[in-house]
């Protein structure tokens, strides 16, 4: 029993070198430290230092101390598989502006439990694994990390910078049951790319607030906005951004074109059926939709095979596949000269779903040609990217209940938000 004492002795000894190594409290002093009595944490005894004046909650200023509170134990950093608890009695002040309050402690924030180097660690874990992994690892609870999570983005929200920015990008996920989406708005320089701002459904109000936030000034400074072709986000992009170069989404333009190809393929199958015709089309969907070097090596030979019949299929999708050259021209000029040949070729192709894709494309050909002035530097492919590292995040987790939960997450992960600094690297 004196042998147990003795190494749990050493090992407090240990502990308060190391706090006072890395984790020194201005003001602050370590008196103690001991194991619990069931053997799971230990207690850290903090006091002032002999005449350092108590601060202030409110104004943080310094101000006569009043009285005592009942002891309050705050959570720090498990060292050797066991927790740590900092014990501190807090001092009320009489302070001349804000009147009687509880004094202000520099290593944790407001009512938290948890210590602020505690919270940054956590928010850490929860950025590498799901929030409640992090809780079991941890030997706390998924609505602790929750707080520190929160702690440490609304910590580097108010303290960011969000300018310069010159080149944005503008897309929607869905990010609950019932068509409830997310508006996100993300940074995309070549300098940076992180989430700038992100707001509840996908209405015009709801854009509108970014540029709230940006403010006219930061607004002007942009030159290039990527998004896709919803005509409430070309509107406020008009009024906010008029000098920005506006690149719309080649991925929704080639997902438009997949979708009337498809249904092309659809419809001619379902006739063929009716009519009694061999059934060349059936399982064929892939064949015509993937690109060429995607394709299997039996897609290919059933493509090569599909490709002999004069079907309305083949026609859509030559068409989609000779639009491709559209992307590889270097200048506007060209590009428009070959955009203006594939619209007046596929108008008189009578495929209604493809005719209804080249009017779509004539009646935004200035905005398309914008990739080419912008010298292909921007285009939604770094949007798509970050909304799949999103989904990536909240899938983790299956989902969060709430938007402002969902909010939190994500700023967390794709914010690239600062932190407060340490005087000693926890991670």
């Amino acid at each position: 029993m004196v042998h147990a004492f003795a190494i749990e002795a050493i090992l407090a000894m240990r502990l308060i070198t190391l706090l006072n190594r890395c984790h020194p409290i201005r003001g602050f002093v370590y008196t103690g430290a001991r194991v619990s009595r069931d053997r799971t944490s230990i207690e850290v005894q903090v006091r002032p230092r002999r005449g350092s004046a108590a601060l202030c909650s409110g104004c943080h200023q310094a101000a006569p101390g009043y009285d005592h509170l009942a002891e309050r134990r705050f959570a720090f950093i498990p060292v050797w598989g066991l927790l740590v608890f900092l014990l501190y009695r807090m001092r009320r002040v009489q302070c001349k502006t804000c009147g009687i309050v509880v004094e202000a402690v520099p290593w944790a924030s407001g009512k938290h439990q948890l210590t602020n180097v505690y919270m940054q660690f956590l928010a850490h874990w929860a950025r590498r694994l799901s929030w409640q992994e992090t809780a079991d690892a941890f030997r706390t609870s998924w609505e602790q990390v929750c707080h520190a999570v929160e702690y440490v983005v609304s910590w580097g929200l108010a303290h960011r910078s969000l300018g310069p920015i010159s080149a944005i990008g503008v897309d929607e996920i869905q990010y609950a049951k019932g068509h409830k989406y997310l508006t996100l708005v993300y940074q995309i320089d070549a300098h940076c790319t992180r989430l700038l701002w992100l707001g509840k459904e996908r209405t015009v109000e709801t854009f509108e607030g970014f540029f709230a936030l940006l403010g006219p000034d930061l607004a002007a400074q942009i030159a290039f906005v990527c998004s896709d072709m919803w005509k409430p986000y070309l509107r406020v992009i008009r009024e906010h951004c008029a000098q920005a170069l506006h690149i719309l989404d080649r991925f929704h333009i080639v997902a438009k074109m997949n979708e009337a190809l498809d249904d092309v393929r659809a419809a001619e199958a379902r006739k063929m059926a009716q009519e009694g015709y061999e059934p060349v089309l059936k399982k064929s969907r892939w064949c015509v939709l993937k690109r060429k070097v995607n394709l299997t090596r039996q897609q290919r030979f059933r493509l090569r095979d599909l490709l002999r019949y004069n079907l309305r299929t083949v026609r859509a999708y030559l068409l989609k596949e000779d639009f491709q050259q559209f992307w590889a021209y270097g200048s506007p000029t060209w590009a428009g000269k070959f955009l203006d040949e594939w619209c007046r070729q596929t108008m008189r192709s009578r495929l209604e779903p493809m005719k209804k894709i080249a009017k779509m494309l004539r009646a935004h050909r200035e905005l398309l040609l914008n990739y080419f002035k912008a010298k292909k530097q921007f285009s939604s492919g770094v949007v798509e990217g970050l909304n799949n590292k999103a989904k990536v995040t909240m899938r983790k987790s299956y989902g969060f209940r709430t938007f402002r939960i969902t909010e939190l997450a994500l700023y967390h992960a794709l914010g690239k938000l600062p932190e407060p600094e340490l005087t000693h690297e926890f991670f």
